[in-house]
């Protein structure tokens, strides 16, 4: 067993006993305090990333004349959009970061809850509300981490000034329907994945969508106040 799952096995253990000392343990309310943890932790990162999408959204209309530029000549396209990134202080890779970063923490968690019966005494502990944390195929669990990954796509968009305007204009472009893609995708898959892993994983996936949604609210009308304030 890797170090990185034997600290987060100990890390559950010592939320649950958390829990426990306010008299509700649980190793459910350990992995949803987990995911508050986690969030807050990569807030900065997270404000980041918005804070990125929404001027690569601003931006789009000089990326497209760019494009449409250079059509026939690849390497003065792919120099003058790197110069129009920098000029903007954009960096291209820098909206997967916060992803990332949460890669080796759904690896660590999914293998803790895999062998989760090693180290538990009572297996009644595992149970959390009507599921067992350990088990997979939770259906409910399945639909409402589809339901809120549908919420948190829609809400990147929907409060974005730049892709109102592009949706405005009635012409779809390249960003308009990457988009629309991602948007009725990615519910989909999450709902699959939710599905197939550890309920205590899709107790994960749920928890940290309400809390990127509430995030993400919370980051769209900071962003709108600066560019009111900008303008």
């Amino acid at each position: 067993m890797s170090t990185f799952v034997v600290w987060m096995t100990e890390l559950l253990k010592w939320l649950y006993n958390l829990t426990d000392l306010v008299g509700f343990a649980s190793y459910g309310l350990a992995i949803i305090l987990l995911t508050i943890i986690i969030k807050t932790l990569i807030y900065p990162l997270t404000w980041k990333q918005m804070k990125s999408m929404r001027k690569t959204m601003e931006i789009q209309p000089k990326l497209q004349e760019i494009q449409k530029k250079y059509k026939n000549n690849p390497e003065k396209l792919n120099q003058e959009t790197m110069e129009l990134y920098k000029k903007h202080n954009l960096n291209p890779a820098g909206g997967c970061l916060p992803l990332l970063v949460q890669l080796p923490i759904f690896w660590a968690l999914y293998n803790t809850l895999f062998h989760f019966d090693n180290y538990i005494a009572d297996p009644s502990q595992a149970m959390f509300l009507w599921f067992s944390i350990t088990e997979n195929g939770n259906l409910v669990l399945a639909i409402l981490a589809g339901a809120t990954t549908f919420l948190q796509t829609k809400l990147t968009t929907a409060s974005n000034p730049a892709m109102k305007a592009q949706n405005n204009t009635g012409k779809p472009d390249a960003a308009q329907s990457t988009q629309k893609m991602m948007l009725y995708f990615m519910p989909l898959f999450m709902a699959y994945i939710t599905w197939t892993v550890p309920s205590g994983l899709g107790l994960y996936f749920f928890t940290m969508n309400i809390v990127s949604v509430l995030q993400q609210l919370y980051i769209n009308r900071k962003l709108n106040k600066e560019q009111v304030e900008v303008a």
